[in-house]
């Protein structure tokens, strides 16, 4: 992204947000002229097709989990920093990049939640039940902008660098230990699939205590009256 939020004020609160952002200023600071945020935006969205594919693959060998794992961090480098090389090189592109960087993660999201659906450690249901959850957060994000023109991603102390690091390590979990199936009503689950559901009904309650905060502070500036 070559902006992030446009030309709206940006909160960053989730647990990682100060230690990342330093890092990030750090690296872009550093990064070859020759590499544009585009570039680096190309870079996030094909490691997240890497890992959507790298999931399916496991179904082959479970060493593709390492090959997941390895491009949850190329996906992190190049999703996260390009936003910030328009910043420091003070050559943002605020709605084009703002565009650019919601779309290609919305994408980024459907592609992973798909390939982790269809390896042998969570069912596709489930996967799609993450990624629904996380683009109905993203939209809420993105309403929030507009009626507040602040651009807070993260929910409470998670945000998308936090659910990197979820995933990563239920990657190193699920090559130490496997998968651990069990059926329940005839369906052949396993213990990633009640992760995947605890994940989903944590996303939920998290998206309805921010409504109801929004609603009550919208409420209060917009009281209604009676004609």
């Amino acid at each position: 992204m070559d902006s992030g939020a446009g030309q709206h004020a940006r909160t960053s609160k989730f647990l990682l947000a100060a230690l990342e952002k330093r890092a990030l200023i750090w690296m872009a600071q550093r990064l070859p002229r020759q590499v544009m945020p585009d570039h680096l935006t190309a870079l996030g969205f094909t490691a997240s097709l890497g890992i959507a594919a790298s999931y399916l693959l496991s179904n082959r060998n479970e060493d593709w989990l390492w090959a997941a794992s390895l491009l949850l961090f190329v996906q992190w480098f190049g999703d996260s920093l390009d936003g910030t090389v328009a910043r420091v090189r003070k050559t943002e592109r605020p709605r084009y990049g703002y565009y650019l960087d919601h779309i290609t993660d919305a994408f980024a999201t459907a592609a992973i939640g798909i390939g982790l659906g269809l390896s042998p450690y969570m069912l596709l249901a489930v996967g799609l039940a993450i990624v629904i959850g996380y683009l109905i957060l993203s939209i809420n994000v993105y309403l929030e902008t507009h009626v507040f023109s602040t651009f807070d991603l993260g929910y409470g102390m998670l945000g998308p660098t936090e659910a990197r690091i979820i995933l990563l390590a239920l990657n190193v979990t699920a090559l130490f230990i496997g998968p651990l199936p069990f059926d329940v009503l005839d369906i052949n689950a396993t213990v990633f699939d009640v992760a995947g559901l605890v994940g989903a009904a944590g996303m939920f309650l998290l998206l309805l205590a921010r409504v109801i905060r929004n609603l009550r502070t919208l409420g209060k500036a917009e009281p209604a009256r009676r004609t």
